[in-house]
């Protein structure tokens, strides 16, 4: 069996990034970069991926997409949003973390995470530790934000978390970070850790990557 074969089937199903499943065109910008920062959140929460990312889909879409809109919002209008989205298990406290946030982006960073990454020094564990400066954003927040950003912040490449190695354990591929990275086509070494936690996440997947690239 042939690694580029399971990758192909791998990303042919499941290689669409969570930040794009949100409704989120990821740039090196302020606000998708916000935006990803609202999705990373929302991921962190015992809610399941489907929840979070159409409660991101929801926020972006009804007009929640910089750190000023989401720290003027009423706190009401946020848990509706969540709620719209059926995200409703956190939806009271989730808001909450949501206002202060985006108050912390504006006060840290002037509405900018582009200087998050100017603070770190663009060193990749750096910014992990300053992303979870944030409410709700810990070891597996900053891991979810740096997977995905990784196509824009090239520096940050090759990110594959824990999550994702295990499922390239599942369908056969290599554990090393680098490894994998020479097996995404380019620029969707983001996408291929995304398909790899959903692999990890999810058996049927990874039996009909594998049956695909026999």
């Amino acid at each position: 069996m042939n690694q580029q074969d399971v990758v192909r089937a791998l990303l042919q199903r499941a290689g669409t990034g969570y930040a794009e499943e949100a409704g989120i065109a990821l740039a090196d910008k302020p606000a998708p970069l916000f935006q990803l920062l609202m999705l990373a959140e929302l991921l962190s929460t015992r809610i399941s991926a489907a929840l979070a990312v159409a409660a991101a889909k929801e926020l972006v879409g009804t007009g929640y997409r910089t750190p000023r809109r989401v720290a003027d919002a009423d706190w009401q209008e946020l848990v509706d949003a969540l709620g719209r989205a059926h995200y409703r298990r956190y939806d009271e406290s989730t808001a909450s973390r949501l206002g202060a946030n985006a108050a912390l982006v504006l006060d840290r960073y002037a509405g900018d995470l582009r200087k998050l990454s100017e603070e770190a020094e663009r060193d990749p564990t750096r910014v992990a530790r300053l992303l979870q400066q944030f409410q709700g954003i810990g070891p597996t927040g900053s891991d979810i934000f740096l997977r995905e950003v990784q196509d824009v912040w090239t520096w940050v490449r090759p990110h594959f978390d824990e999550r994702a190695l295990r499922g390239a354990e599942r369908i056969e591929l290599p554990t090393d970070p680098g490894e994998l990275a020479a097996l995404a086509p380019r620029e969707r070494t983001a996408d291929l850790a995304a398909a790899l936690v959903r692999v990890s996440l999810d058996e049927d997947i990874a039996e009909a990557v594998l049956a695909a690239a026999h």
